[in-house]
């Protein structure tokens, strides 16, 4: 089992995120530019490509938007909430 030091971590580090893309208005998500590297230098989407605005529309309810922007949301947005009531739930003791 991870140390509780490294649970926390991802646990805070999921919770923030989701915290910021949940505040995050409409007008900021538009105007970001594409940051995917694979993108940058092949041309063609990655499976990352969108997850943000996804991640995005899916904590602001728009879901048929989110699998629009990519259909992996519906995996990564239930892991990153499991990610932070794992890393906050004690673990047993051997």
């Amino acid at each position: 089992m991870r140390s509780p030091v490294v649970r926390y971590s991802l646990a805070a580090t999921a919770a923030l995120a989701l915290a910021a893309l949940a505040l995050t208005p409409a007008s900021a998500m538009a105007s970001l530019p594409t940051v995917c590297l694979f993108r940058n230098l092949f041309g063609i989407e990655c499976l990352g490509c969108g997850m943000t605005r996804a991640l995005w529309s899916a904590l602001h309810g728009d879901w048929t938007q989110a699998l629009a922007y990519n259909r992996l949301v519906v995996v990564a947005l239930p892991g990153m909430a499991a990610l932070v009531v794992a890393g906050f739930i004690p673990a047993r003791p051997r």
